[in-house]
């Protein structure tokens, strides 16, 4: 089966985990044995994407949004303004990742409509039908469903849309635009065939805010455990945190609990490593805050430098995850990862946490249980032996028979074939 998957990709600097879902999917089809293209929308990206377009580039549609909304753009600006260098900039901006100042770009995104957006969709089902076209169109979320239909008028492929946290990035728009974005994933929900969500947690968000959508099947992230597989611990207890390094993710929490960890002194050579990468001057300014805090432990703490193709080994390298979020999200990527490594994991009794860890760690925060704080969590589950082994067996019997990347492909593979 020839599958295309759309992916609005964040680039290659930091750890996004929309994109390395999508990355994670594509990647388990191709070993299934199917013909899997992943295309990157605004940023190009290094994994599964080599000479593949940009067809939607943030430099110059961001431009054309604001500029030539009727598709007027001329293709020499437009080629100059998207250029390679440009877009490796764009990276680097703090507004790639943030809503605000976005209204343009997402509802032009979402409604299809446009004279900009028309133009760059012409381009893209001219490449489509040069390459080939696909059984399966995979969108990666609602933010792009204006795609689905132009896809659907023009050749009728069938399509496939994932669901997963986008009210985190439209809540954050201006308040009018809003219920308009909403209406028009509502609206253009009928050019999509079936869709799909990483959790039972994020499906019932679904159908809160999207009540006239199909039901969204379930499918858990899938990893490929021998790449995580590790069989010995770090030397010395060491506490992980991979993601975004942002106030929304909660690595100030983190790095609060861990001082205090530390004064207590009942983990002995406790460490802090810190991966998954920040973006632009914010990022930068809250990852000061936080270094302020990790000041007293400073030489306790390791900061890993994102790379996109072995950021599996961070697992590795750790004890013990813990990402405390400041938003339910609808999975954690995160997580799967470290089950995939026999790791176990630490997290606030919030969102999508309950269904995802199981019994594989301890969640904390809840009136009903002992673990009333982070550190007394991450304190317990460092110093109860039978705790943590049981905790990571039951991590590792997670990625194989959940969290498992052949189990994903065989699941994506059956809503592929039922929607032909």
């Amino acid at each position: 089966m020839k599958v295309l998957f759309i992916s609005p990709s964040a680039g290659d600097a930091y750890y996004c985990g929309n994109c390395f879902r999508d990355n994670l999917q594509a990647q388990a089809l191709q070993q299934a044995g199917h013909d899997v293209v992943v295309m990157p929308l605004y940023l190009p990206m290094k994994i599964s994407t080599e000479g593949v377009p940009v067809f939607f580039p943030a430099t110059s549609y961001y431009v054309e949004q604001a500029l030539f909304k009727n598709g007027r753009m001329p293709r020499w600006m437009r080629k100059a303004i998207g250029a390679p260098r440009l877009l490796e900039m764009a990276s680097g901006l703090s507004g790639t990742t943030s809503s605000e100042g976005m209204e343009g770009m997402t509802l032009s995104m979402i409604e299809g409509s446009d004279g900009a957006f028309r133009k760059n969709m012409d381009d893209l089902i001219a490449w489509m039908r040069a390459d080939g076209m696909p059984d399966v169109v995979h969108l990666s979320s609602t933010l792009l469903i204006g795609i689905a239909r132009i896809l659907k008028e023009e050749t009728g492929v069938p399509i496939v849309c994932s669901l997963q946290d986008e009210e985190v990035w439209l809540d954050g728009l201006k308040q009018a635009y809003v219920p308009k974005a909403w209406n028009a994933i509502s609206e253009n929900a009928r050019f999509v065939d079936a869709f799909v969500t990483t959790s039972e947690f994020y499906r019932d968000i679904v159908r809160r805010r999207l009540p006239d959508l199909p039901d969204p099947a379930v499918v858990y992230p899938g990893i490929d455990i021998d790449k995580y597989r590790s069989e010995t611990l770090p030397e010395r207890p060491t506490i992980g945190f991979f993601y975004r390094m942002n106030r929304l993710d909660g690595l100030d929490i983190l790095a609060k609990a861990f001082v205090e960890l530390k004064c207590r002194g009942t983990i002995p050579g406790l460490q802090l490593r810190i991966g998954g990468g920040y973006m632009g001057s914010d990022d930068k300014r809250f990852l000061t805050e936080v270094k302020a805090i990790l000041e007293p432990c400073q030489e306790d703490v390791i900061y890993d430098e994102y790379d996109s193709q072995r950021h599996a080994d961070f697992y590795k390298k750790i004890t013990v995850l813990s990402v405390p979020l400041r938003f339910e999200e609808g999975v954690g990527l995160y997580l799967c990862e470290a089950f995939a490594a026999g790791r176990p994991a630490v997290e606030p009794r919030s969102g999508s946490f309950p269904e995802i860890l199981g019994e594989a760690g301890i969640l904390y925060g809840s009136a009903d249980f002992e673990e009333s704080t982070l550190a007394d969590a991450l304190e317990r589950i460092l110093t109860d032996a039978d705790l943590y082994q049981r905790s990571a067996w039951q991590a590792t019997q997670l990625a194989h028979k959940r969290y498992n990347a052949k189990v994903m492909a065989n699941e994506l593979t059956n809503i592929y074939e039922s929607i032909k």
